[in-house]
């Protein structure tokens, strides 16, 4: 029984050891200013993960201070370099909602719409975060029109505009492949009448005349193509649909394929 009782007393102590060893090291305060220094020297080394969880610190300790609303801000602009986007909106989220009248408020509405835009994919994937970029850049515009945050998201607001056209060219182009030349011109039209400035609208023209001559609706096409060549002379959308409406071939483009083998025939196909 004693053996017992020593045994089980040993266990113990070694427990109690353990735990003392695994303790965590006693909390110490350190100077705000010491902690946004570490930060960006972490940001100037590229360590963002360090330099946000530096930056964090400064806001943990000193929560009132003028380098808390600072180190927020800083945190979330390492966040967006390190690609922690969703990190970075929720800390700016509540960065605007705490500090709305804050001198530099302006960058914060700013780096948030980055953190979208900056994951804005291709024009064949899901569009979520074009749309919230978009939204986001359209506040920025909005709240400071002069600053030159505001001139910057006006550009990309154009960027975000021609890849959101390219969208729907895209699907357009795929329906006409499959002869749904009303669904198809549907999306021409949004492209025309939504995104007007893209880079687009000359070939959603040309496509809307290839779509109505397709289905015999050659008044129609005559119209459109009067407006391509009205808005773009020169343009080679509209050489094109003068040759289309000049007669010497009505098809659709994807339709003309060169003699040879079907196989061949078949490789110039193009899916989008």
């Amino acid at each position: 029984m004693q053996k017992h009782l020593l045994k089980l007393g040993g266990a113990l102590a070694l427990l109690l050891v353990a735990a003392c060893s695994d303790k965590e090291k006693p909390y110490v305060e350190k100077p705000a200013t010491e902690l946004y220094l570490k930060g960006f020297e972490d940001l100037v080394k590229n360590d963002y993960k360090d330099a946000a969880g530096s930056f964090d610190e400064v806001e943990r300790q000193h929560p009132y201070s003028e380098w808390a609303t600072r180190g927020q801000l800083m945190s979330a602009y390492t966040n967006y370099l390190n690609g922690d986007y969703d990190k970075a909106i929720a800390t700016l989220d509540a960065f605007i909602q705490l500090h709305p009248g804050y001198k530099h408020i302006d960058y914060a509405y700013y780096l948030k719409a980055l953190n979208y835009y900056d994951r804005i994919l291709a024009v064949t994937r899901d569009q979520k975060n074009t749309y919230e970029g978009l939204n986001a850049l359209q506040a920025v515009v909005k709240k400071f029109p002069d600053s030159k945050y505001g001139r910057d998201a006006q550009l990309k607001i154009d960027l975000v505009y021609d890849h959101l056209a390219g969208k729907e060219m895209t699907v357009g182009r795929y329906y006409m492949k499959k002869d749904l030349y009303l669904a198809a011109i549907n999306r021409f039209q949004t492209v025309i009448d939504a995104y007007q400035r893209s880079t687009h609208v000359p070939e959603a023209l040309h496509r809307l005349v290839e779509c109505y001559l397709a289905t015999g609706l050659t008044k129609e096409a005559q119209a459109v193509a009067a407006v391509l060549g009205h808005n773009y002379p020169g343009n080679e959308w509209y050489a094109d649909c003068y040759m289309l409406l000049k007669g010497e071939d009505l098809r659709p483009e994807w339709i003309k394929m060169e003699e040879g083998s079907w196989l061949e025939r078949l490789m110039n196909i193009q899916i989008f």
